[in-house]
């Protein structure tokens, strides 16, 4: 009796939008140190004078350094399409490496003649990224059980203008932490009966939610904050904390460590959800919600249910985020002053692709990109500030487009579940 023919392996479908992207930019860089060249020297300076212990300033050739981060620009786009052609994939180093080194590259030839300081860039970048981050954070875990969260700009705004409020009256930040949360949550819940028990197309209940929370922190500003501003909108500061010893560290301490709580929760916020997500139960029923919800319900996990609490769980964390644009740092609340920011994070979870640590980095990213129109403004750099006020949206469209290479979200993410 003949043998059955056995199937031929299906191959692994390849991505070249990572080599393609990355030898772009090596293009683009190259034509700037090229065509563009600065002379001079590019000065570091790698301590702000305040920790325990003091770099020397670090002074660069422009020219030199330059052409060096071209090459090895041009050196990583080849490994990325080496490792693509041998392995289906670019490396997640690789991309790191990468931007890394265009970054460093692109500061010395900004900043030829002058003077950037690593801490305060740092330290800015690091406290745009952190509303990002808890968007992103609140995106993963709504995707991951299967629920499309476009809302997350509006969850952000709900809980900058809760906080606000809740602090004025309170003068207690801490209340305006819990009531910012608790407006994330009722923002997530009307997303989470719409899309979930109602049905309705997850991606238009967002962008709904998304105008009307606009609208009415918009009307709610002019007509109840604006003539009312010194009760219900000076809203207080939270204090900055040292850590003891961790931020007396060079360059990483006074940018990660003498933060205020916010940031602090933060940190837990992505441990938390990356260790729950990956090594616990709840992780396990989340994803499986999210991947194969028919599998999920043969088990006897209640389907509905599960995307349900964890929507609203996404809703907390993404409006705990909205805490940094008031009481974060001490601003009284104004019209749609989230300007984009949970768009921003939405582009980080597909960036991350849909995972906490890679989300948390390309946040990072995002805050970074956002930040360094401002230092190049301080320092006097010649790049055009219409130019730099591109940046961040530019660095989305490149790292969405381009460097995620092939990335699939979860199975039934945006697609309701109906039993039976």
């Amino acid at each position: 009796m003949p043998e059955a023919p056995v199937a031929a392996p299906k191959a692994e479908l390849r991505s070249w939008k990572a080599p393609i992207a990355l030898g772009i930019f090596a293009v683009l860089f190259g034509l700037l140190v090229f065509f563009a060249p600065r002379a001079g020297e590019t000065n570091f300076r790698l301590t702000s004078g305040a920790e325990a212990i003091q770099l020397a300033d670090v002074s660069v050739p422009v020219f030199l350094t330059t052409l060096i981060c071209f090459l090895l620009l041009a050196l990583l786009a080849a490994a990325s399409a080496y490792f693509v052609r041998a392995a289906a994939r670019t490396p997640l180093w690789i991309v790191i490496v990468f931007v890394v080194v265009a970054v460093v590259g692109f500061l010395t030839w900004a900043a030829a003649g002058a003077t950037i300081p690593v801490t305060g860039l740092l330290a800015g970048s690091l406290a745009l990224a952190v509303p990002l981050i808890y968007g992103a954070l609140g995106g993963v875990i709504g995707e991951r059980a299967g629920v499309v969260n476009i809302a997350i700009e509006g969850q952000l705004l709900a809980g900058a203008f809760t906080a606000a409020v809740v602090s004025s009256l309170t003068q207690q930040p801490i209340l305006g932490l819990f009531a910012a949360a608790f407006a994330g949550v009722l923002v997530a819940a009307v997303l989470a009966a719409f899309a979930i028990k109602y049905l309705v197309d997850q991606v238009i209940v967002g962008v709904v939610l998304n105008v009307l929370v606009i609208g009415l922190t918009g009307f709610l500003f002019s007509q109840v904050l604006q003539p009312n501003a010194a009760l219900l909108n000076t809203p207080v500061r939270l204090d900055r904390v040292a850590i003891p010893l961790l931020s007396d560290i060079p360059i990483l301490g006074p940018v990660l460590f003498r933060q205020t709580i916010i940031v602090y929760i933060m940190y837990f916020a992505v441990a938390l959800v990356y260790i729950g997500m990956f090594h616990t139960r709840w992780g396990l029923r989340l994803r499986a919600v999210g991947e194969h919800p028919q599998a999920a319900d043969t088990v006897g996990i209640n389907v509905n249910s599960t995307r349900f609490w964890n929507v609203l769980l996404a809703g907390a964390v993404a409006g705990l985020g909205g805490t940094v644009f008031t009481i974060g740092n001490g601003i009284a609340f104004n019209k749609e002053m989230t300007a984009g920011a949970g768009f921003i994070a939405l582009a980080a979870v597909i960036f991350g692709q849909w995972d906490p640590i890679k989300a948390t980095l390309a946040a990072l990213l995002f805050g970074f990109a956002s930040n360094l129109q401002n230092t190049l403004s301080v320092i006097g750099s010649p790049v055009p500030s219409e130019f730099m006020l591109m940046v961040p949206y530019l660095v989305t469209i490149f790292v969405v487009a381009g460097v995620v290479g092939k990335s699939r979200a979860p199975a039934a993410d945006g697609k309701p579940y109906i039993k039976g």
